[in-house]
């Protein structure tokens, strides 16, 4: 049975021991940041050239154990108060274990005072799983909620594991573009090898957060701001930080981002709430229009309304929501050719609004078959300039941030990473996952990274602050978080070159980055 040292956990530090294990020959040449410079390099296409390797901590130093959840109205949660720590700790005592109490703390440049997230609590500590498994069969038949964890995955200095795949881009050598790219529709999700395929890529990687199940929206749909080939598929994550690409992408730029949408009927105006998602459901919330519980972005928190005006266009591929709605279908000119129940097709060069409780009277009253029905689209970034879409340009979302103007930046509480329960921050954010990550040099080169995780042994991945730390330390002066967990992979000439955490494998996504050779 493993010892726990009983040092202060300090959870997302980047203090892992920076040994890098080459799992190749090539050595790059004096253009490859110093963190990468000794690991297996390949030069994928005259510009773009990939590094692949891995930074781990002390040998020894991760086991098995067993975390002890506390009980709360909304749930189990991993962390808590110290005196409600202190108390589970010693029921636990007093069933016969040996529990220790962790004190997690705030990494260090994040956008929220140090100091304490909660307090966990654990027992046992063991080499392989199977021994932890059986602890915590027992702490469940105690009444207790145990689950086995992985203490690589915790982010402590000199531990875990980060396999990584890195490429960069040279836009002043790579004759090329990088695109956003949603696939066959904007509903529906597809893999990244398959996408690739069909584009023809030379090198492609996740893009931004989607809907992933039918209770939260539409499966495949973007859960904050996207826009492709020039036209607005999704509404912004209002505040929510964003990629912009103009012309052949090569330049990226990454603001916060927010939409404002209208539509005007028979002179009468109305707000849109959103675009190619069901009327009620904001996943992420940062929406408009009163909004519940809050109109801020919340990640992973699907916020509702029930008076909501929503737009469809034809990408969608397929039909709109059916409910209790109305809708009007437009033409291309925006003059409306039908009114009818909620649920039909977007008819080819179309859009298609619809509205739900108030919104679906206002539409009945104002769109009338043969008038306009007009609906005004503007994005604005965060200094408040308007972004004007031309027609080769394309907005993916993401977040949090990671760098900005060359200094290590996590905006957990502004991005909406920070709930009320301090459990989503501290197992999405500050724990080590599998995560994609993009910036920007100061010699205008791309960077765009994944880390494998989930896999103990293998690869833990990084926690937010760690994933900031090392674009950083590869010359990034701005960054962002792109999706990650299951979603994170990264392909070249259409092969997967990152193992994806999830059991069943390649995870079907809702959008990605290509590189595309000039046509």
């Amino acid at each position: 049975m493993f010892k726990p040292d009983g040092r202060s956990v300090g959870a997302g530090l980047l203090a892992m021991a920076l040994v890098v294990t080459c799992p190749g020959t090539g050595v790059a040449d004096g253009a490859a940041p110093d963190p990468v410079r000794d690991w297996k390099r390949t030069d994928v296409s005259p510009g773009v050239t990939m590094y692949q390797g891995e930074v781990h901590g002390r040998a020894g130093a991760d086991f098995w154990t067993v975390t002890v959840r506390f009980a709360t109205p909304n749930g189990p949660e991993h962390l808590a108060a110290e005196a409600d720590a202190r108390a589970l700790a010693g029921k636990l005592r007093s069933g016969g274990f040996e529990p220790r109490v962790e004190r997690v703390d705030w990494t260090s440049r994040v956008d929220v005072a140090p100091g304490a997230v909660g307090w966990r609590v654990r027992t046992g500590g063991f080499g392989g799983r199977d021994q932890a498994a059986e602890l915590e069969r027992k702490v469940d038949d105690t009444g207790f909620d145990g689950i086995v964890e992985w203490t690589g995955a915790d982010a402590l200095p000199d531990t875990g594991i980060a396999r990584t795949t890195v490429a960069i881009v040279d836009p002043a050598q790579f004759d090329g573009e990088l695109v956003a790219d949603y696939g066959t529709s904007v509903a529906g999700r597809e893999k990244l090898t398959d996408m690739s395929a069909r584009r023809d890529a030379i090198f492609g990687i996740n893009a931004g957060f989607f809907v992933m199940e039918d209770k939260d929206g539409i499966p495949g749909a973007s859960a904050g701001i996207a826009a492709y080939n020039g036209r607005l598929q999704s509404a912004a994550t209002n505040g929510r930080v964003g990629l912009i690409l103009a012309g052949d992408g090569l330049r990226p730029r990454i603001s916060k981002m927010s939409t404002d949408i209208t539509a005007t009927a028979r002179g009468q105006r109305r707000l849109v709430d959103g675009i190619n998602r069901i009327p009620g459901k904001i996943r992420n919330c940062g929406g408009v229009g009163g909004d519940s519980p809050t109109e801020r972005p919340q990640h992973d928190v699907t916020c509702t309304d029930p008076d909501e005006l929503v737009l469809f266009t034809d990408e969608l591929g397929a039909p709109t929501p059916a409910g209790n709605g109305v809708e009007a279908v437009r033409d291309r000119t925006g003059r409306v050719t039908e009114v009818r129940p909620s649920g039909g097709l977007v008819p080819a060069g179309g859009t298609v609004v619809q509205g739900l409780g108030e919104a679906a009277h206002w539409l009945s009253a104002n769109a009338r078959p043969g008038e306009p029905l007009l609906v005004d689209q503007q994005i604005h970034d965060e200094t408040g300039r308007p972004v004007r879409l031309g027609p080769s340009d394309d907005i993916i979302n993401g977040g949090p941030e990671l760098v900005r103007n060359g200094q290590v930046r996590v905006n957990l509480q502004e991005d909406g990473i920070i709930h009320d329960s301090p459990t989503f921050a501290y197992t999405w954010g500050l724990k080590r996952n599998p995560r994609s990550i993009i910036g920007v040099d100061a010699r205008g080169r791309i960077i765009l990274a994944t880390t494998e995780g989930r896999m103990p042994g293998f690869s833990d991945g990084w926690g937010l602050q760690e994933a900031a730390e090392f674009i950083h330390s590869l010359g990034a002066v701005d960054a962002m978080a792109l999706d990650g967990g299951g979603s994170a992979g990264m392909v070249v000439n259409d092969d997967m070159v990152t193992t994806p955490s999830d059991a069943t494998g390649e995870r079907a996504i809702g959008d990605a980055l290509f590189l595309l050779p000039r046509r």
